[in-house]
Order: structure tokens, then C-alpha cells, then sequence
């Protein structure tokens, strides 16, 4: 009885690869943690800090890498909803497990300069396709109106509107802002567009501001990521295949197929500030 229960205990001790994303949290002071959710292909680990992100999704290579992902390639423990942990260090504890951070992987590489003609001819051979769980809602279309025209009131009142609108640890409102977000900044910047930069800044501090209050902790840490420009990989492909640094149409069928909407829905975002950035840099 005594040695099972011992053997129960013994700790894994594994290395892993996390998002830059997560490093102020990582590298911080050991500091309490609890399982927000668990599934087969990875767990999501709320930190009892100010700091952001303060949800770090710690997952197996099956997993969708967040941009506040810890990637390890060893099993994942067995744990439960509300089962305690830590992080801080350089490290995370959550059951047997002990992962210590050896490498770092950038969420937000950079696309480089881009010319926007070339953005706009390969929006037209690769719009985005599919249902997003919020199409045809008045705040998203006020959303979409607004930032093309470079109305920041607009902008900002549907923005706010969307945050946490919609049910799962995702609602499908934060996944439309998280794909604008990101888009505005990436190829605002690529293009030289800074009106849609600027916007992008704007909206990323409204919608921030408060979102621990409005939605769920992982989505209000994945719009913290989003203000930031960092994304998940299907996202980013997205972005370089309309920068033409690789083919557009398989990266936006990847992205379609995360979750039930969020694809959808991040893809929605993706053609608002797509959208956005041809509109406010055209000189006419």
C-alpha cells in the first residue's frame, strides 16, 4: 500500500519548448496554479498573477498550439479541473509532472515588407470560406464598416460589443477580435499602412482593458496575445499566404478546421482587417 502510494508520487521530470509569449509569467517567481480545463491533447493552467498571459496552455504535439503554449513531448498528466499547480522559475508543476523550459518559440515572426497590390490579388483568389458562429450580426458588421472607413468610434463601440460574446472557452466574438487584432498589426506593418497600425492599437487597448471582467480567463488571455500580434500557427500562415510567402488556400483550410467555430471565426476576422488595411492605404 505504502509503495503504490509512492510510486504514485514519484515526479517526471521533462524539458519543453514554450511561447516567448509566456515568458514574463515563466520567468517570474514561483507563484499557485489551478487546472481550468483538461482534455487528452493538452491542459490549460490558470496563474494567480497580474501579468499576461495568465493562462498557459500546456500541450502534447496532438495539440493546437496557442500562442501561450508550453509544448512538451512527453504524455500529459492525468489531472483534473481545479487540481493545483505552480509556475514560475522556469517551470511547471501540475501533478507528477515537473516541465522545465529549455527552448522558446516566437508566436509573432515578423512577414517583412509586403506590397499591397500583391495583397489585394491574392485576397481575391483566396477569400476566406465558412460559417462563423457570429455571421451577419450587426456588431460584427458595424465592426467590419467601421474599420475600412477608418472610423475609430465605430470601430471601437462594436469592438466592445463582441468582447466575450458567445458561448465555449472561446467565445466566436473574441476569436473575430483576436484575427483582426492580429491582422491589423502584422500586415498594417508589412504594407507600411500605418492608419491600420494605429487602429489596431486602439482597438487592442479597449478591448483589453477589461476583458478578465467579460470573458472567460483563456479568451481574455488569447486577446492579450492577439494585441500583441501573436497567434497561432494556422493563423500566421494565413497572414503569409496573403503576403504570397507560401499558398494561401491550404493554410486557410487548415485554419477552418480548429474547433467548432473558432476557425471560422478567426478567419472572419482575418478578412475584416484585411479589408481594413486595403482600404486605409489606399491613397484615393
Amino acid at each position: 500500500m505504502t509503495v503504490g502510494t509512492h510510486a504514485r508520487r514519484v515526479r517526471v521530470h521533462v524539458t519543453g519548448a514554450a511561447s516567448t509569449a509566456v515568458r514574463p509569467v515563466l520567468e517570474s517567481p514561483r507563484r499557485p496554479a489551478r487546472v481550468l480545463a483538461a482534455f487528452s491533447a493538452g491542459i490549460y493552467l490558470e496563474v494567480r498573477t497580474e501579468l499576461e498571459p495568465s493562462v498557459i496552455a500546456v500541450i502534447s504535439g496532438e495539440g493546437i498550439r496557442l500562442p501561450n503554449s508550453l509544448l512538451l513531448a512527453a504524455e500529459l498528466p492525468r489531472v483534473t479541473v481545479g487540481d493545483e499547480a505552480f509556475a514560475g522559475d522556469g517551470s511547471v508543476e501540475v501533478g507528477r509532472l515537473s516541465l522545465r523550459v529549455r527552448r522558446w518559440w516566437d508566436p509573432a515572426p515578423a512577414l517583412g515588407e509586403v506590397d499591397p497590390r500583391t495583397l489585394a490579388s491574392l485576397c481575391l483568389t483566396g477569400e476566406a470560406q465558412g460559417a462563423p458562429g457570429l455571421a451577419g450580426h450587426d456588431a460584427v458588421e458595424l465592426l467590419a464598416a467601421s474599420c475600412a472607413s477608418g472610423w475609430l468610434l465605430g470601430a471601437v463601440t462594436a469592438a466592445e460589443r463582441l468582447v466575450g460574446l458567445g458561448p465555449g472557452l472561446t467565445p466566436s466574438g473574441d476569436d473575430v477580435l483576436a484575427g483582426l487584432l492580429v491582422t491589423l498589426r502584422h500586415l498594417g506593418t508589412a504594407t507600411g499602412v500605418e492608419r491600420a497600425v494605429r487602429l489596431g492599437g486602439w482597438l487592442a487597448a479597449a478591448v483589453t482593458f477589461d476583458a478578465r471582467t467579460r470573458t472567460t480567463p483563456l479568451s481574455a488571455t488569447l486577446l492579450h496575445c492577439a494585441a500583441r500580434g501573436e497567434a497561432c500557427p494556422e493563423v500566421i500562415a494565413v497572414l503569409r499566404g496573403l503576403a504570397g510567402r507560401q499558398p494561401l488556400e491550404p493554410a486557410l483550410r487548415r485554419l477552418h478546421s480548429l474547433g467548432h467555430t473558432s476557425g471560422a471565426d478567426l478567419a472572419q476576422g482575418i478578412a475584416i482587417g484585411l479589408d481594413a488595411v486595403l482600404a486605409l492605404g489606399d491613397p484615393r
